[in-house]
């Protein structure tokens, strides 16, 4: 039963973003994220509630809290699974660009999160991490090859992306420094709820609040189902945990980026030449090379 929901976890990571660039062709990608962050919320404090670290809230020193809340500008939870700043880059980045490339390079956070692991820690890195990095980069890089054609494209997902990824990895930093020792649950859940009010600042903050009315409501529906998704992914990985080994179930959720290219090609066309497909192989490869 534990391989089901090892592979529901990583179905429902994978639809996660397909599902939001649906739901931010015309809507704003902050109103889009500071939406989506009510319905993830819920999620992460049932997760709070069903692993039963909610009375860990009252030993919560605040030296802790503070690092939560600085956590909270950057991802928080599982590694493909962004809050804050990274969130907000993310979603701008799926809404301006291919999704297949947008997720290859979300999957490079696990490589600079290596790197700055090794200089500010000493973190041993092994063999197999390097062989997965270069992996992981190699595949990478041949899934952003550009087309030919002589239209100018637009780059300025890239910078979003990147962003998104540089942010993911400063939060696993300051996890390391500050908060390591609280309940990974309910660190995810209070960093969310921060997140929550820093959203819908950003949203305030640029003048975009009047645009949540305008919302196109099949738009709404992708956006909140984005949201469903990635609490249920959460929710699967848990109890494929609870049931099952983790060094099979692990890998399994790692899978998920297979789901994301094969729901765009779908659902938006997004096609692989025989380079991308090859990066792709590779990106998965390196990924579940750096496990062992």
């Amino acid at each position: 039963m534990w391989i089901l929901y090892a592979f529901g976890s990583a179905f429902f990571a994978g639809i996660t973003a397909v599902l939001a660039k649906c739901g931010i062709h015309d809507t704003n990608s902050h109103v889009a994220t500071a939406l989506r962050t009510i319905v993830v919320l819920i999620f992460s404090w049932i997760m709070v509630f069903i692993v039963g670290s909610f009375h860990e809230i009252a030993n919560l020193s605040y030296q802790t809290i503070l690092f939560l809340v600085l956590s909270s500008f950057y991802p928080a939870g599982r590694p493909r699974l962004s809050t804050g700043a990274s969130w907000l880059c993310y979603f701008r980045a799926l809404q301006l660009g291919n999704i297949n490339k947008v997720a290859a390079i979300d999957k490079t956070s696990v490589v600079l999160t290596v790197i700055l692991s090794f200089i500010l820690f000493h973190e041993t890195v092994n063999i197999y991490k390097i062989i997965g990095m270069i992996l992981m980069m190699t595949g990478t890089f041949l899934m952003l090859e550009k087309k030919e054609t002589n239209q100018k494209e637009d780059n300025h997902w890239l910078i979003y992306a990147v962003l998104s990824v540089v942010f993911a990895s400063l939060t696993t930093i300051l996890g390391k420094v500050g908060i390591s020792h609280i309940e990974s649950n309910l660190g995810t859940a209070i960093r969310t709820s921060v997140v929550l009010v820093m959203a819908w600042v950003v949203v305030f903050a640029t003048n975009a609040q009047s645009s949540v009315k305008e919302v196109p409501k099949h738009e709404l529906i992708y956006i909140f189902l984005s949201g469903i998704a990635t609490g249920t992914s959460w929710l699967c990985f848990y109890r494929a945990l609870q049931i099952g080994p983790a060094s099979l179930v692990t890998p399994i959720d790692k899978l998920s980026i297979l789901v994301t290219v094969l729901f765009s090609y779908i659902v938006f066309h997004e096609k692989l030449n025989l380079k991308s497909f090859i990066g792709l192989m590779m990106i998965v490869a390196g990924t579940l090379i750096m496990l062992l």
